[in-house]
Order: structure tokens, then C-alpha cells, then sequence
């Protein structure tokens, strides 16, 4: 089997990019450690503090923003960092060029519960204009350099694409290495799977609410076939699901809070998320435009994702064209 760096040369890949992207798994590697030691690190449990997003945080999401922000600062390659877990962008090398966005650990709720959970990120190059702080990362989803994330579940993958293909790599941890397992995916087109929080139902946009009802009536109902539900609550592991063998999942806008429509971040979930489905044939969406070309705003600015199989994609959208009165003027 092909290790990591390996591959990437016969990309060619930059060799500094391929050291960023090395420092990011070294980071991962650790963070596996930790999870898989459980209670056994002392790291399980909430703290009393609450990230920019409001969220309580889980120790092991402190732990692990500080082990990825520290490495990536470390090595001179970086420009700046961004963080879910960081109220605003953290100054590197100034004269580096890489941007480095990231989930340091998606699905955190799941910690506790030994339930799976991840990193997701994103690599940037710093712009040609000038530009500073938040600046620096409003790119959209198509200057992306690489996208991919970590999922540590009974075994420890990673799922990355440098815009030529997604390959998945498993952490062999006799060696200590991510070796090559899957050097292409394609994600079939049709599917009978969706992902979705039904517990928001009351709350959707009516295209969602009415596509949804659609897929549960089954074959009894207008679209004349049977749909299993899989939710793992944790974007990481629902999406990977999708690569793997197919699906669609949706974390659409709803008004539960009016103050935060939408769950999921652009910068680091749902841009590099999205890159990762085109890549692999997918096809990712707000509901309304190509999530891919979205102009941000701001480094924690909330999108409507909905992504996986094309056609079933396509079908979903179907919905939202019918209803265009419902758009938002937030998305």
C-alpha cells in the first residue's frame, strides 16, 4: 500500500502544501490517540466555557484546536489559521503563504457516548490583494487547494482531495502512517438513504418540509420507492457514509432560533465538505445556489447544505425551484 506523501508527489502536489497537509495528520494522529484512550486520558467531559458559536465545549475540542493550531503555527508554512473554536483568525508566518481553516472536532456531542466524530478542513493560499485578518479566508469554495477531514471511528481514516479525485487513507497504526485503501471514489447517482435532524421537522422551509414527506411516504407515495433514514449526528461520519456507498443529507435552514437559521459553517464545514462530493460526482447545494461558489462574509458565517448523490440532489432542488418565494435573503 502507497503512503501519504507518495501519492501526493505523484500529484505534484507543492512540497510545502504536502507539509501542511503531513502536519495536519500529525495533529490527527494525536487527537486518535486521545479518543481512543477514552476515559483513560482524562479528556471526556464538557468545560464551563462556551466557543464563539455559543456551543459548550467538550475538553477534548480545546485540545485538540490547540494541538492543530500550535502544529500548523509551528512550521512556518502557514499565514494564519481559522478555527471554529477561535473567535477570530490567528496569525502565523506573514510571509507563508497557506490559509488553514478548520472543524478541529465535528461531532463533539458525540464524545461522551463513544460515538463517532472528526476533523474537517481546508487549505487556502493567501490572496494576491492585499487583505488581513477575516480577509484572508473570504474565498469561495472553488480557490480551495485541498479540503478533506479525519474521521476517528473503529478505524482512523482520512478522506482528502487536492482537486484531482478523493482517496481515502487508513492510519496504520503499527507504523504510524496514513496508508492509500481507496484511490477513487465515485458516489452513485441514484440512492435510497437520506441524513437528515428530523427532530427540526416543524420548523423547515416548506420545498424541505414537503420533499422529506415525500421520501417517507415510500413507495406508497409520489416518489414510488422505499427510503431508509441514517442520522449519526456528527457531519464527519453522515458524509462519509454518502462517499461510501451513496445517500443525500441536508442540515437545512429552519426557524427554531430566527437568530441562527443555519447549523453548519461555510469556511470549514460546508466548503470543503462540498469540495469533497463535486470531486467525487456529487453535488452540493443551499437549496438555492452551488454552495462551491458562495462569496463569505465572515470566517463563522452559517450556510443550508444539502449534498450527496446527483440525481437525488437534483431532486431535492426540484422542491426549492417549485417554492422560490421561500428564499431567504440570508442564503
Amino acid at each position: 500500500m502507497q503512503r501519504l506523501i507518495p501519492v501526493l508527489n505523484s500529484d505534484h502536489v507543492p512540497l510545502h502544501l504536502i507539509s501542511v497537509i503531513n502536519t495536519l495528520l500529525t495533529a490527527a494522529k494525536e487527537i486518535s490517540h486521545r479518543l481512543h484512550q477514552g476515559s483513560l486520558a482524562g479528556t471526556l467531559g464538557s468545560t464551563l466555557d462556551a466557543n464563539i458559536q455559543g456551543e459548550v465545549q467538550k475538553k477534548l475540542d480545546v485540545v485538540s484546536n490547540q494541538l492543530i493550531k500550535n502544529m500548523l503555527l509551528e512550521t512556518g508554512l502557514v499565514h494564519a489559521v481559522a478555527s471554529e473554536e477561535e473567535d477570530d483568525v490567528v496569525m502565523g508566518n506573514p510571509d507563508a503563504k497557506y490559509l488553514v481553516a478548520y472543524d478541529p472536532l465535528d461531532g463533539s456531542s458525540n464524545i461522551d457516548i463513544n460515538g463517532a466524530v472528526g476533523t474537517i478542513f481546508t487549505i487556502l493560499e493567501k490572496p494576491d490583494h492585499p487583505a488581513e485578518g477575516t480577509e484572508l479566508f473570504l474565498q469561495t469554495g472553488d480557490e480551495q487547494l485541498a479540503a478533506g477531514y479525519i474521521l476517528y471511528g473503529p478505524s482512523t481514516l482520512l478522506v482528502m482531495t487536492t482537486g484531482r479525485g478523493v482517496r481515502v487513507f487508513t492510519l496504520d497504526h503499527t507504523v504510524g502512517e496514513f496508508l492509500l485503501t481507496v484511490d477513487k471514489i465515485t458516489i452513485p447517482q441514484d440512492t435510497q438513504e437520506f441524513g437528515i435532524n428530523m427532530s427540526n421537522q416543524r420548523f423547515w422551509l416548506p420545498p424541505m418540509q414537503q420533499y422529506i414527506a415525500d421520501l417517507l411516504a415510500g413507495s406508497t407515495g409520489p416518489r414510488k420507492k422505499d427510503f431508509n433514514m441514517r442520522w449519526n449526528a456528527a457531519m464527519v461520519s453522515d458524509v462519509h457514509r454518502i462517499l461510501t456507498r451513496s445517500g443525500i443529507f441536508s442540515y437545512p435552514m429552519d426557524y427554531k432560533d430566527p437568530k441562527k437559521p443555519c447549523k453548519l459553517r461555510l469556511l470549514y464545514e460546508a466548503m470543503p465538505m462540498s469540495f469533497l462530493m463535486e470531486q467525487a460526482g456529487g453535488r452540493s447545494s443551499t437549496g438555492y445556489e452551488r454552495i462551491m461558489s458562495i462569496q463569505p462574509t465572515h470566517i463563522h458565517q452559517r450556510v443550508s447544505v444539502i449534498m450527496g448523490s446527483r440525481n437525488e440532489v437534483d431532486t431535492c432542488l426540484g422542491y426549492f425551484k417549485q417554492h422560490p418565494c421561500t428564499r431567504p435573503d440570508s442564503i
